[in-house]
């Protein structure tokens, strides 16, 4: 099934324009998100293969199945909650059995994990963008012996410097274990090529060192200790890195270089955005879509804070989160039961007009 088997087939209950341009807080460059809430036909619906949801392949447009949707409402879900108050203008269809939701009590004190929390991933996404930036990672990958050191007089040396002052070659090295001692070998060397020694590493994406079978007449030359750990956290990084820059959107890259700050501004925004929501549900019980105080999130947007000042008062957001949620006369949870009842009701409802 996809989204014009939904338009087809008359399934859809609720379509509206989310996002950016439903917050008032879209730019030149912004994408029209659209979201949605379709009733799955009866004969699906009893079958092997009801989906979830129905998507395009950008995710740009999303279509919620209702029990989904009930589902995510009964766990205060920010992205879906949104769109049981998105404003009139924005709202592209709706069935008059949607309007059966605002018959039930929804709003919790829920919403201090759902909204905040949210908003602490945000945080982080941005943290993680500013060490990506500050920290690139180079092209040309590592390999086992950047992390490999050898014992030379009472000190140690980078395995490659040994090799290069001696005149040796990795591969004609063997290693052998060390008992009761992590990462360490007594590494012996055969010039001639004789014991047939497997190097200290058997290829340049080897995940470990070789060991080699060393005959006991053998006297081990110096002892090698490979930092496994930090081999393992770089190849993790730099996995991470090139993902990242393989994937990253390269409009929202630029402006975060553009303004300087070495954040995500996009996500920031998005965080302080979520958090003024989680307050404006535990004061005044309604979540208010199209955004009042959009001067400010657009200051995050452009730059105008610095990191670590964001990240200050987003933590006595969350403080002052907690005070209004430990007063607020919201319920603790959602009225579920009324949800499952408007579940059932709408869907005979829908498949009775079908008939």
């Amino acid at each position: 099934m996809n989204i014009e088997d939904l338009k087809q087939k008359q399934l859809i209950l609720f379509e509206c324009i989310s996002g950016s341009k439903a917050y008032g807080l879209s730019t030149p460059q912004s994408d029209t998100d659209i979201r949605g809430v379709f009733v799955m036909p009866q004969s699906t619906l009893y079958g092997l293969h009801a989906p979830d949801q129905v998507s395009d392949a950008t995710q740009d447009t999303v279509y919620y199945e209702l029990r989904r949707f009930v589902e995510l409402l009964s766990k205060n879900n920010p992205n879906v909650l949104e769109l049981l108050n998105i404003p009139s203008e924005c709202i592209l269809y709706k069935h008059p059995l949607y309007e059966k939701f605002h018959q039930v009590s929804i709003l919790s004190k829920l919403c201090r994990h759902t909204f905040a929390g949210y908003a602490m991933t945000q945080v982080k996404k941005a943290r993680g963008l500013n060490k990506k930036i500050l920290n690139p990672v180079d092209k040309t990958r590592k390999n086992i012996l950047d992390f490999c050191y050898v014992t030379h007089n009472q000190g140690s040396l980078p395995v490659q410097t040994w090799l290069k002052i001696r005149g040796f070659s990795q591969d004609r090295c063997g290693l052998v274990n060390i008992p009761h001692i992590k990462n360490l070998y007594a590494l012996f060397y055969d010039a001639k090529m004789t014991w047939g020694y497997q190097g200290i590493m058997r290829s340049e994406n080897a995940q470990d060192v070789a060991l080699s079978s060393v005959p006991e007449e053998e006297t081990a030359i110096s002892y090698l200790y490979f930092n496994q750990e930090g081999y393992a956290s770089y190849c993790k990084d730099y996995r991470e890195y090139w993902e990242w820059v393989a994937q990253r959107n390269e409009v929202r890259y630029e402006n975060t270089l553009t303004h300087g700050k070495n954040y995500d501004a996009k996500n920031m925004m998005h965080t302080f955005r979520l958090l003024e929501m989680a307050n404006e549900i535990a004061l005044r019980g309604q979540i208010i879509v199209q955004r009042p105080d959009k001067e400010f999130l657009f200051k995050i947007r452009e730059g105008h804070y610095e990191y670590e000042e964001l990240v200050h008062m987003a933590e006595t957001s969350i403080e002052q989160l907690e005070k209004a949620y430990s007063e607020s006369q919201l319920p603790e949870n959602p009225d579920v039961e009324g949800l499952e009842r408007v579940l059932v009701e709408i869907r005979q409802a829908f498949y009775a007009e079908k008939q």
